[in-house]
């Protein structure tokens, strides 16, 4: 046997002497590229050419487990792999060993060869070999590299059951880096769970990936629960556990509790690094408690940590929020090295609270001057101020001057500027820069096609609006629920009913999902038309695909309601709303109160005044135009002006409606002295009259008027 290996080792040793052991370490490894197996595949051919399984037959007559795993480790094909490993195992009295699985198992994974692998585990089975975790694991990670968790996961549940191996944290620990990494974020804690339940005691790690896992899926507090259970499994928490809470706690907006962990932190001895410092300052900003920012990040710097461009980034960005925007450029003259984000934190800050000359200054004066130069963002910023000042003009000239400046405008420039000049109504001027972004192949993206196609169907311009709408799918831009709802929202406009449902239902039919703007849009199109079926039969639609209707969707069905008559049914629905927790306005009590005035029942409509504001809610001057107009209509005229003079004590000025209803009633019932009293008294207390108001006293002028025929405003 000794003289049969000493001859294999004499027939292959000059060829592999050309083979470097650098060569030898990587390809045994197993992990070489396509591109050097190609390049050298005809000198790999040559020096394998001895181990084609015919010479290796004529070299001996039996090969070792030891030996069928170098030859498994050479860069050979998966096919010529296989080959061999079954030619071996077919040997009289040989036997694969837990080596030569494991050496072949990995080749097939690296091959994601994972059916060829099943096939052997079943057959170590059969062979008694005993397992060992390392091959699971190694199988789990290709698993996990090929993208298949669910693989990943069943395996580890089969290594006991199926497989009788013990598995321990290692396995464990695999797997939920490999369900965190896929985002399979709600399976991790349930094998979490299922390995405290085996009695399998988890390691720092472990319980660093699960509540990472838990974060990912805002459950927050199930993940600070597992850091006071570390201690009953012998763990102590690190500062990557503590990083990874303190991060989640941060980021929900409970910043009390994020800093509460950063103090546990420091009094367990874990060192935390700049970014949980940034943590803490991020989420102190976004609740606009920038002095205890700033005294984090004094402190951080009594610690020896050096602030980055992030920790002055979240500081700046939070002053600029709430208004202090000079204090945030007194911050920037202490950054050492200050980046174009800064800067640009800085200028938007500015451009928000109207200094448009000042961010101005911040780009040319400072910026330029040392040598930061100005990003697409810079401009998009400024554009989008211009724009929002309505100096469309100043606008298209800074586009043409970041050009000049060797900065490209982008998608984002184009749609700020479309933006902007869809707002003005200045439809004619978007084309020249469409043409302008189709000569510099840049393409729209939704949001400009959104843009447009609201814009034109604002304008009525519906036929384009659609023409755009089918531009936009032929050109792979996909439509959302912004650009349908605009464009159901046209149709609708422009009483085209049959169509705006059947865009509702294509939209349905892409996997769309209707939202209540969707809803409220064609209900109410539906109730202008008195089609109140039609709009019931959307509300059950509505609530059938999980979309609850509104207080919008409610205003509309009560005053439809109260306009055919039902003012009961009506009333009901108010009811019903309150009952499914929506808290009315003051506009939905004011449709009852119309209505109840418009059918006569002003002693209703009292009686739900007083229990409106019985809820809370204050009337405005509608609700008293409704009241005073009722009770005018009722021949109860002394009881209009008291409410009348009840409105001005409470604060609540009246309107040119309020005073053209009484003005008009009085005129009705022949008191015209007493009306021009009231105009009198209106004008002294800043009431302007309008066409309506004098229309009213002209025609009660006119002597020929019979009784009864002067115009009412209402």
């Amino acid at each position: 046997m000794l003289r049969r290996i000493k001859n294999l080792a004499f027939h292959v040793g000059k060829n592999l002497q050309s083979v470097s052991k650098t060569q030898f370490s990587v390809f045994s490894s197993g992990n070489y590229s396509k591109s050097n197996q190609s390049e050298s595949e005809n000198e790999w051919e040559r020096l394998l050419k001895p181990f084609d399984l015919d010479e290796l037959r004529k070299s001996f007559n039996k090969i070792t487990p030891y030996q069928l795993c170098k030859l498994l480790e050479l860069p050979l094909d998966v096919p010529t792999s296989l080959k061999l490993f079954q030619w071996a195992g077919s040997q009289k009295g040989y036997c694969h060993t837990f080596d030569v699985y494991y050496v072949f198992i990995d080749k097939l994974g690296a091959a994601k060869e994972f059916k060829v692998i099943d096939r052997l585990l079943m057959q170590m089975k059969e062979e008694g070999v005993v397992f060992k975790e390392s091959l699971f694991i190694v199988i789990m990670k290709y698993y996990g590299t090929a993208g298949l968790p669910g693989q990943a996961t069943r395996l580890l549940l089969d290594i006991k059951s199926i497989y009788s191996c013990e598995p321990t944290f290692r396995s464990y620990d695999v797997v939920l880096s490999i369900l965190v990494a896929g985002n399979c974020h709600k399976v991790a804690p349930n094998v979490f769970y299922d390995m405290l339940n085996k009695g399998i005691s988890p390691n720092v790690s472990t319980f660093g990936l699960v509540m990472k896992a838990l974060c990912m899926v805002n459950e927050v507090d199930s993940a600070c629960s597992l850091l006071r259970d570390m201690t009953k499994h012998g763990c102590v928490p690190n500062s990557v556990v503590y990083n990874i809470l303190i991060h989640a706690l941060s980021k929900s907006n409970r910043v009390n509790e994020a800093m509460k962990l950063l103090e546990e932190m420091f009094l367990m001895g874990c060192t935390p690094d700049v970014q949980t410092f940034n943590d803490v300052n991020c989420g102190l900003c976004k609740l606009k408690r920038i002095h205890e920012a700033v005294k984090v990040v004094d402190r951080m710097l009594l610690r020896g940590f050096i602030p980055d461009a992030l920790t002055y980034g979240f500081l700046m960005q939070g002053l600029c929020k709430t208004g202090q925007v000079d204090e945030a450029r007194a911050l920037l003259n202490k950054v050492p090295s200050p980046n174009v984000v800064l800067f640009n934190t800085l200028i938007n800050g500015y451009v928000a609270r109207g200094r448009f000359d000042e961010a101005n200054a911040v780009v040319y004066d400072i910026m330029l001057s040392i040598g930061c130069k100005p990003n697409v963002f810079t401009f998009n910023i400024l554009i989008h101020g211009l724009c929002k000042k309505g100096c469309l003009g100043s606008a298209l000239e800074l586009v043409n001057e970041m050009e000049g400046k060797g900065c490209k405008p982008n998608m984002i420039t184009y749609s700020i500027l479309i933006n902007g000049l869809c707002k003005e109504g200045r439809l004619v001027e978007v084309d020249n820069v469409l043409n302008e972004m189709s000569a510099k192949g840049v393409c729209l993206n939704t949001v400009g096609y959104n843009t447009l196609i609201s814009a034109l169907c604002k304008d009525g311009k519906i036929n384009e609006a659609q023409e755009m709408f089918g531009e936009m799918s032929s050109k792979g831009c996909k439509p959302d629920i912004f650009t349908f709802n605009s464009l159901i929202s046209g149709l609708c406009k422009v009483n085209q009913m049959e169509a705006a449902l059947g865009l509702y239902h294509s939209m349905l039919v892409e996997g769309v999902i209707a939202n209540k703007v969707t809803y409220n849009t064609l209900i109410h199109a539906f109730l202008r038309w008195g089609e109140i079926q039609e709009a019931l039969k959307l509300v059950n639609e509505m609530l059938f695909r999980g979309c609850p209707p509104d207080e919008i969707t409610y205003n509309g069905l009560i005053k439809a309601l109260c306009r055919s008559g039902a003012i009961d049914k009506g009333l009901g629905l108010f009811e019903e709303m309150i009952r499914k927790g929506l808290v009315p306005s003051t506009i939905s009590c004011n449709i009852l109160i119309d209505g109840f005035c418009k059918a006569g029942k002003v002693h209703n409509a009292l009686d739900f005044l007083r229990e409106m504001i019985h809820r809370g809610l204050t009337p405005d001057v509608v609700t008293y135009n409704s009241l005073i107009n009722g009770l005018c209509k009722a021949g109860r005229i002394r009881e209009a002006l008291s409410l009348f003079e009840k409105l001005q004590v409470e604060g609540i000025y009246p309107d040119a409606i309020t005073h053209n209803t009484l003005i008009c009633w009085h005129c009705r019932e022949g008191m015209f002295d007493e009306a021009c009293l009231l105009l009198y008294r209106g004008v002294e207390y800043g009431f302007v009259p309008n066409d309506v108001t004098w229309f009213i006293l002209v025609s009660n002028c006119v002597k020929d008027s019979q009784k009864g025929e002067f115009f009412s405003p209402i």
